[in-house]
């Protein structure tokens, strides 16, 4: 017990420490750029559906349904899932959102993963709290396959075959994230890894916005109940 409440409390200390993302491709600008193009552009893109009454685009995220209003500005959602990206991750979730409704393009993924040191900008994966927690996806799921699996289908993931256990999931439709756990045994500590696309530069224009999906997708599986 003692042990799972000193874990709890590391966790939480750590989400405190990630600060909102400081760029001047700020929410502002993208609502203005989001405003400034086409619907059926968009939509082709990001495989998103737009709604001429009310302004809106309809986009799925981690297996949610989210409404985008361009007219009042807004991100919502009625799935109850939605307030862990609404509030708790909303620094990462909106800009990410809305920059890849401005930047995402009409290509395939090409199911060939890379690193994220592979892309652009993917040195900042490595220092300060740029670091993305997979300690956290370790710790929580290092003997508990099953628990891992659970927690991605939770979050609308995909089975994938590779390590002990991997799941791949939709942060964005065009811009899918797989996470692979190597289970801990009696030689080795448990290992997690996060890959992404090859096509992620493709449908992120910013890198900025490629490290708040991976962000967001690595607090995602580590978001305990």
């Amino acid at each position: 017990m003692k042990q799972h409440d000193e874990h709890r409390i590391k966790k939480e200390a750590r989400k405190e420490e990630l600060v909102p993302l400081k760029t001047v491709w700020g929410e502002a600008k993208a609502w203005g750029t989001l405003a400034a193009l086409r619907p059926q552009d968009v939509c082709s893109g990001a495989r998103a559906v737009y709604d001429e009454a009310s302004l809106s685009y309809s986009i799925p995220s981690f297996g949610i349904d989210f409404i985008v209003s361009v007219n009042a500005r807004t991100i919502t959602s009625s799935d109850p899932r939605s307030t862990l990206f609404l509030e708790r991750y909303k620094d990462f979730f909106r800009l990410a959102v809305l920059w890849y409704l401005t930047s995402a393009k009409d290509i395939p993924a090409t199911n060939r993963l890379i690193r994220p040191l592979d892309v652009k900008g993917g040195q900042r994966f490595f220092s300060g709290t740029h670091v993305l927690p997979l300690d956290s996806v370790e710790e929580r799921f290092g003997r508990d396959k099953m628990g891992f699996i659970g927690q991605g289908l939770r979050f609308g993931a995909e089975i994938a075959r590779a390590g002990d256990a991997a799941v791949r999931l939709y942060p964005l439709p065009r811009v899918p994230v797989t996470i692979i756990l190597w289970l801990q045994d009696e030689e080795y500590p448990a290992r997690a890894a996060l890959f992404f696309d090859s096509t992620v530069d493709f449908q992120l224009s910013l890198s900025d916005m490629v490290w708040s999906v991976a962000m967001l997708t690595t607090l995602v599986m580590g978001e305990e109940d």
